[in-house]
Parts: C-alpha cells; structure tokens; sequence
C-alpha cells in the first residue's frame, strides 16, 4: 500500500498546481490522523484524502466536457458553477485513471464537497480533512472545529456545514442544494441524539 500511495503521490505532483498538492497532502495526512483516532482503515483514508482533489486544476469548460463525455450528470448549479464538478469528476478519474475500485473511496471523494445525509465515517473524515488539514486558512471556528474533529465527529461535520452555509450566504455565493440537505440532516440527527441523552 505504501508503494501505491507513493507511486500516485508522484503523478498527482505532475498534474496538480503547487498550493493544491500541498494541500492535498495536508488533507491525506490530516485523514490518515482522524481514522486512526476512530480506529478506521488508514490506507484507505490516505488513498481518498490524496485523490480527492484529483480534478481540481481541470479548466472548468474541459470538467464540463468531461461529464458530458462520461455521462455523468451536471446540476443547473454545477453549470452555474463548474468548480463544483471536480468532485463527481474526480471519483470518476479515481476509478478510471488511477485503478481505484474501493467503493468507498470514490464515494468519499464524490461527496468531500457538498457532503451528503448519511455519509460514511470514511466520508465523514475526508469532508473534514479537507476543511481543516494545517495549510487552510484560517476560517471562523477553525480552532474550535479542528478540537470537535477529534471528539466528536457528526458534531464537527455540523459545525462546518453551518459555518460554510452562513460564508456562502454572507457572499451571496452559489449553494448546492445537496449541502443544505446534508445540514438539516446532520442538524436533525444532533437534536435526535440529544433529546435522547436528555430522557436517560
């Protein structure tokens, strides 16, 4: 496994820009560090962690073309907003160029964007990753989540839901509606739990 993450470490730095494989390593080593507090598979969370931003530096006019080509289907907002395709795509690059066939892989790299209700802890920890590996500038709350990321893990992906959902507004930026549906979901799920807890 080690070969394999070094080996695809070497054609990422190839096919990325500067600042995004950094980033891309923050984000495998942060992933690796989180499945080993949750007692994961931590090959896995690096193989996902340095893959998911496979399609990042794609021109946004050829991420379009490539979907289409592929058939992978594209939302008004991702038309609106092609940046948003380098997820979805990214899975699809993982399975088809770089001989990823672990299913949870590519769905923790489809989903490391917008998030999705009822996510995987693997997916859960590359949403996160992503967010908050040591090269990200410092968001509001950064402090605060990167300490929940390591105590509780649904209570940190609903913190920075909440958090991304109030910069976008705040910017009056483009939503997907999938990331608003994963926020009511982890919201609703949080109050379920501590409802529960209040009753014991």
């Amino acid at each position: 496994m080690e070969h394999k993450i070094s080996k695809l470490q070497h054609k990422l730095k190839g096919e990325l820009d500067r600042t995004r494989y950094e980033h891309t390593l923050g984000v495998m080593y942060t992933a690796a560090a989180l499945a080993m507090c949750y007692g994961t598979d931590i090959a896995q969370a690096m193989l996902a962690g340095l893959l998911h931003d496979c399609a990042k530096c794609i021109s946004s006019e050829k991420k379009i073309k490539l979907c289409e080509k592929y058939c992978l289907e594209i939302s008004e907002v991702e038309y609106k907003n092609p940046s948003l395709l380098h997820a979805k795509l990214g899975a699809f690059l993982a399975a088809k160029k770089y001989h990823i066939k672990d299913r949870e892989i590519l769905n923790a790299i489809s989903s490391h964007t917008t998030g999705r209700p009822g996510m995987s802890l693997l997916e859960k920890i590359i949403y996160i990753a992503d967010y908050m590996e040591p090269g990200r500038e410092e968001l509001p709350n950064m402090e605060e989540v990167r300490k929940l990321a390591f105590q509780d893990i649904d209570a940190c992906l609903y913190r920075i839901l909440k958090d991304s959902l109030s910069y976008l507004k705040s910017r009056d930026m483009t939503i997907d509606t999938m990331t608003e549906k994963t926020y009511e979901y982890y919201k609703n799920k949080l109050k379920k739990e501590e409802s529960s807890w209040n009753r014991h």
